[in-house]
């Protein structure tokens, strides 16, 4: 349900061809400022916040294949304005409620030779901008080929940035901070080497970007509601310090077809004070359009465990035997010597089975458990999995059963190794296969090259792809976790049964070489602001080498880091990554884990700064317990928590974890310390963080 107050409608409507100063666009509060001009016949635009500049003069316009560009030659005719406020409620998310508020403006531009009118479309809202091209259907303009798209962001001098390089098959890397001026030079040494990655340029990089300018403003540049659209990376002029839209191209170079009536992604600016302004914005999902899904009572959050850690870590296998290219029959398979190494057997997943009903879990993921992982990743060839044929070893009635009376399920797990026209070919049936078993939820992947050959990751045909398969999910009630899919831009809140993605350097880096305690303390501010990540936190054994000795990688994090990252890296799709006997040996500390909830009424960011340190508190959908957490970089911190987010009036139990005092994410990541007390609204808590650290706290009232 939701509740809509339009406060007030069209304020005027008036040629302005012949007018000759900028049009002036205020957020409600009038912090945020937006100058919209046609010069010459070239739109413009700029960005003010708190009267300090956060978006100097920028060009926009497109460049059209086979038709004249749009690009120039433009008249303003007509500027619309308007004001909107509604408060609405997600099916699952941070708080129970989230009001979208803004003034609207929509220009109308006309170019007289060929006839043609394009439309830019403003909401301001008190923290940032949203803006989008729209293309009426006119005899001029129906069919429409984006060679590029020239949409700038002129930046107010040489600000800082925290960046991955734009790269048209991977978004898994580690963030790099620093001015805008060595991007070019640090661009060679933050390059992937993954085998799919396809990095664009010297100084471009993917978005959200989250910028800090000179002046103090927390500036975060990002796009909303990628529809039939290719995804947008930002390349930098690095002289003018000027980024401008980089879309990903099709085989021939064309960046997208749109047929009028059309309208481009919104294109977003978050601006704020303070770091924690940019956590607890919802620009980007009051940028999508409402809940197309009737019955959302099917979408759950799930907190879940799985078989999946052993297979990265390279101490079990997805595959169950070593000969390449079988036949995709059971016949072969029953004839194949397995290798011994199989992580996804019967009496592997019943052991994980019992973990999770033991524990509360509702989930238990399976990956490696159909026929096909023997010869798969990065290969040229089409049809590897049919996704509903298990391997000798792998029982699935039985298993079903099993989990069925522990009340548990099991989630399925669809990898398409980049296979998309063999996925789209078999998804109604696996659709089916899991509607018949009782799976409600999938994990899909897509590590490799893209088939059709020459398409890439983050293109309009693969956009179109990603949302194919969360539409025909949601038709079958089915909720989606797509790894290696496009980064989100708020399609969750259209969209809910699209309960999570990857999309970003996660967990399973770690058993990969690691990656820096500061990546953590990142992702919120980039990566998550367009939708919850599947980050698979959770790891107990740091030491790879401990139980795979062909592995050296070491997690570099401690344990209360991990549990804290279930508050601050927020997701309704949360899993405890780690094998059961690892928790095991730690069953103090796992008691957060069972606690915490994925579903909240309340999220306060309650201090925080990218790359240093975060601090949140969270309160539990349907209850009056919270949850707060901290995560740090690698230099430590001491921190402080004033627990006013609390009741007045309310005792709680709090129980506080915590690193230990001779903690540090390298020499001693196993050390914690577990303390309870009673507290209330007006206290304040002062804990250390060790290195590569951080604390949870769960706040239970007591009656």
């Amino acid at each position: 349900m939701k509740s809509i107050y339009i406060l007030f409608a069209v304020l005027f409507s008036t040629p302005l061809a012949f007018f000759g100063a900028p049009e002036i666009v205020k957020s409600p509060n009038g912090n945020v400022e937006v100058n919209f001009s046609v010069e010459n016949g070239v739109p413009f635009y700029s960005v003010n916040f708190k009267g300090k500049p956060a978006v100097l003069k920028s060009r926009l316009g497109l460049e059209l294949a086979k038709l004249p560009s749009l690009m120039d030659g433009f008249s303003l005719d007509k500027s619309e304005r308007s004001s909107f406020y509604e408060t609405w409620k997600p099916v699952w998310g941070e708080t129970a409620e989230i009001q979208n508020h803004y003034n609207e403006a929509l220009f109308t531009l006309s170019q007289k030779s060929p006839a043609r009118k394009m439309l830019l479309r403003f909401r301001v809202y008190d923290d940032g901008v949203g803006f989008r091209y729209e293309f009426p259907k006119q005899p001029a303009l129906n069919f429409i080929t984006v060679k590029d798209e020239h949409t700038q962001f002129a930046m107010p001098g040489d600000i800082t940035a925290f960046w991955i390089p734009a790269d048209n098959g991977t978004q898994e890397y580690e963030y790099v901070k620093s001015k805008l001026s060595e991007i070019r030079k640090i661009m060679p040494a933050a390059t992937n080497k993954t085998d799919w990655a396809s990095p664009v340029g010297p100084t471009s990089v993917q978005t959200s970007l989250q910028l800090i300018t000179n002046d103090g403003i927390y500036m975060n540049i990002h796009e909303a509601a990628l529809v039939d659209y290719s995804c947008m990376h930002l390349k930098l002029d690095d002289k003018n310090m000027v980024f401008e839209s980089e879309l990903v191209a099709d085989p021939t170079g064309n960046k997208c077809y749109l047929v009028a009536d059309a309208k481009t992604p919104w294109r977003t600016i978050i601006l704020g004070d303070k770091a924690v302004d940019m956590l607890s914005s919802n620009l980007i999902l009051n940028l999508n359009e409402p809940c197309k899904i009737a019955d959302t009572s099917w979408i759950k959050p799930v907190k879940y465990v799985g078989v999946w850690w052993e297979m990265i870590t390279g101490k079990s296998a997805w595959s169950y035997t070593s000969e390449k290219a079988l036949p995709l029959t059971k016949e072969a398979y029953a004839k194949a010597k397995p290798h011994g190494r199989h992580g996804a057997t019967t009496e592997n997943v019943k052991r994980y089975i019992d973990f999770a009903a033991k524990h509360g879990f509702d989930q238990v993921l399976v990956e490696g458990w159909n026929i096909g992982w023997e010869d798969w990743a990065n290969k040229e060839k089409e049809n590897v999995f049919d996704f509903v044929t298990p391997y000798p070893d792998f029982n699935l009635p039985v298993l079903l059963e099993y989990a069925k009376s522990k009340g548990v399920r099991l989630m399925m797990h669809h990898e398409t190794a980049g296979q998309v026209r063999n996925y789209e070919r078999h998804l109604d049936k696996a659709l089916q296969f899991m509607k018949e078993n009782g799976y409600n939820s999938i994990k899909g992947g897509y590590v490799g090259y893209i088939i059709p050959w020459g398409e890439s990751h983050y293109g309009q045909y693969m956009n179109n792809h990603y949302l194919y398969v969360v539409k025909k999910a949601a038709e079958n009630k089915i909720m989606v976790n797509a790894h290696e899919a496009v980064r989100p831009t708020g399609l969750c809140r259209t969209y809910p049964n699209l309960i999570g993605n990857e999309s970003a350097r996660g967990t399973e880096y770690q058993a990969f070489g690691g990656s820096r305690p500061e990546h953590v303390t990142i992702l919120p501010f980039t990566r998550l602001q367009g939708g919850p990540m599947d980050y698979t936190p959770g790891i107990f054994n740091m030491d790879i080498s401990s139980f795979n000795p062909r592995n050296k990688s070491k997690v570099l994090s401690t344990i209360c880091n991990q549990l804290a990252l279930y508050v601050t890296l927020y997701s309704p799709l949360q899993m405890a990554a780690d094998f059961p006997e690892h928790y095991e040996k730690h069953m103090d500390a796992f008691q957060f884990i069972k606690d915490v909830a994925v579903d909240w009424d309340d999220s306060r960011y309650i201090d925080a700064e990218p790359g240093k340190f975060i601090i949140a508190a969270r309160k539990a959908k349907g209850s009056e317990n919270w949850f707060a957490g901290c995560v740090v970089n690698s230099e430590g911190r001491d921190t402080e928590l004033k627990l006013d987010f609390l009741s007045p009036g309310k005792t709680y139990a709090a129980t506080i974890y915590s690193d230990a005092p001779h903690a540090d994410f390298e020499k001693n990541p196993h050390a914690y310390k577990i303390e309870k007390r009673d507290v209330k609204s007006s206290d304040t808590l002062k804990i250390r963080c060790a290195r590569g650290g951080g604390w949870a706290i769960s706040f239970f009232p007591k009656p």
